[in-house]
Formats: structure tokens, C-alpha cells, sequence
């Protein structure tokens, strides 16, 4: 992660999508946590299907931005199908759409050490809030 700002580099932000605003409003929350982080030129929650904005226009926000780099990072748990067919051929169109503009693909959540962590405190709170009831 960048320590500084990188005036070159945008975060896309990719989730499924849902019907239910409520769902889609999870990512809308991760993407403005991590522009407070000052290190991105911007960043923009997408969605792959069933909610707006699309890729493609993330794509083109983050470009119109001024970004010279664009990281699309799927908020997805697994790298099925969804990630290494669909989200790559995202990537490959935003990059044939912009030419001199790279745009890369990052791992899914996956299992990173900090998502055990996280099951963890979901189940402490959930033990906590039903232990009081």
C-alpha cells in the first residue's frame, strides 16, 4: 500500500451488486474509508452486475480523474468465476478503451489472515449481544 499520495494511482472498487441498495451501500462505505486515506488520486465503488455505477464507468470516472493507474480490487471472498474471467475481461476492455492508462487486477479477499480475525469479532459480538438479551 502506498504510504504517500500517488497522484497517478485510482482504486476501483468491484462488488457483485444487489437489488437492495442496503447491500451495495457496504461498498460505498469501504470506498469513502479509504479515500480518507489520502494516498489514491480516487476511488470508485463499482459494481459487476444488478447495480450502478458498472465497471466501465468507474473505469472512466477514475481515467477522467486524471489517474494514469487504475487497481481494480474485487470485494469478492473467492477467486471463482466472477474474478479471473469476468473482472479480467473488465480489465482488458477498460484498457483497450484507454489506451495509456494501466489497469491491473488484485487478489480477492481471499484468505488473508485479517479476514480470520474478522469471523472472530462477527462471532464475539454475536455471542456478546445474545448473551445479553
Amino acid at each position: 500500500m502506498p504510504t504517500a499520495f500517488d497522484p497517478d494511482l485510482a482504486l476501483l472498487l468491484i462488488a457483485h451488486g444487489s437489488r437492495h441498495a442496503e447491500a451495495n451501500a457496504d461498498l460505498d462505505w469501504l470506498a469513502l474509508e479509504l479515500k480518507k486515506d489520502g494516498v489514491y488520486r480516487t476511488v470508485v465503488a463499482t459494481f459487476l452486475e444488478l447495480a450502478a455505477p458498472t465497471i466501465e464507468e468507474g473505469g472512466k470516472r477514475c481515467v477522467e480523474a486524471g489517474a494514469k493507474k487504475v487497481l481494480l480490487v474485487p470485494y469478492f471472498l473467492s477467486a471463482g468465476v466472477h474474478v479471473r474471467r469476468d473482472l479480467e475481461d473488465h480489465r482488458c476492455k477498460l484498457a483497450a478503451a484507454h489506451p495509456g492508462v494501466s489497469f491491473s487486477l488484485a487478489e480477492p479477499l481471499g484468505r488473508h489472515p485479517l479476514l480470520v480475525e474478522v469471523v472472530r469479532e462477527r462471532v464475539r459480538q454475536t455471542l456478546a449481544r445474545r448473551a445479553s438479551e
